[in-house]
């Protein structure tokens, strides 16, 4: 199948060599772009102690532009969500790592599981915007005390009308991937797609949740499919059933 990717280049680009490895053809189409503020992961380690929460690898990019400096903070408990972001925390030095294979509801039920490792301080969640607010409102609602620090922020990028026309007019792409509830507005808002939404008549969008599915427009809804966890791999095997 032909598979539009709609994540960032860095993570985008995993995914892209996990789908040819699938023996997809793989298009690589970002909407947003990360931009870092590593100063204020600096000083959010700086002013905290205990678990450390993260719900996208781009937090843990972030940190290693701290280079030496993260050293004191590597030993502290932390929890993320998706094994590609565990595993670049552990790249980093990270020694003490827990993995949610769902999102960020889900790893809030994990970190209530493992309330010892909080060792009495609030948890720290490096946090990008926009971003779901599942995981902090369900901390909220198991009555987990957090801080939440914002160090990168996703900005957004308008692809040309000829790159979106390649896509889905000369090479006809077969279905679209969308990670988040953002992307998949930024995706519905694009004018090029507002305006020739008969284009879409037979493209498959493949969401990784219900709320995701739930930016889609009602006229666009004629194929999708939500994986029944939120996670890569799960998304990636609704392409089997297509």
């Amino acid at each position: 199948m032909r598979v539009v990717v709609t994540r960032p280049q860095h993570s985008g680009e995993r995914t892209i060599r996990r789908l040819t490895q699938m023996g997809h053809e793989a298009l690589l189409l970002p909407l947003a772009e990360p931009v870092h503020h590593a100063d204020e992961a600096r000083r959010a380690l700086l002013d905290t102690q205990g678990a450390i929460a993260v719900t996208s690898a781009e937090a843990i990019r972030v940190l290693a532009a701290l280079g030496s400096d993260l050293g004191p903070y590597l030993g502290r408990p932390l929890f993320a969500v998706g094994k590609a972001t565990a595993k670049e925390a552990a790249s980093l030095g990270f020694t003490n790592v827990v993995i949610s294979e769902g999102g960020g509801t889900e790893l809030a039920a994990l970190i209530s599981d493992h309330a010892a490792s909080l060792a009495k301080a609030p948890l720290l969640y490096l946090a990008g915007h926009p971003r779901a607010a599942g995981f902090e409102a369900r901390l909220a609602e198991l009555q987990l005390p957090f801080h939440t620090v914002e160090c990168y922020r996703m900005r957004d990028i308008a692809p040309k009308d000829d790159i979106l026309r390649r896509l889905f007019i000369d090479i006809s792409a077969n279905a679209v991937l969308l990670y988040s509830h953002q992307t998949a507005q930024r995706f519905f808002g694009l004018s090029f797609v507002q305006e020739n939404p008969e284009i879409f008549a037979e493209t498959h969008f493949l969401c990784l949740s219900e709320a995701i599915a739930g930016a889609i427009p009602p006229q666009m809804r004629l194929h999708v499919d939500i994986a029944d966890m939120p996670n890569e791999d799960r998304l990636l095997a609704l392409l089997d059933a297509e």
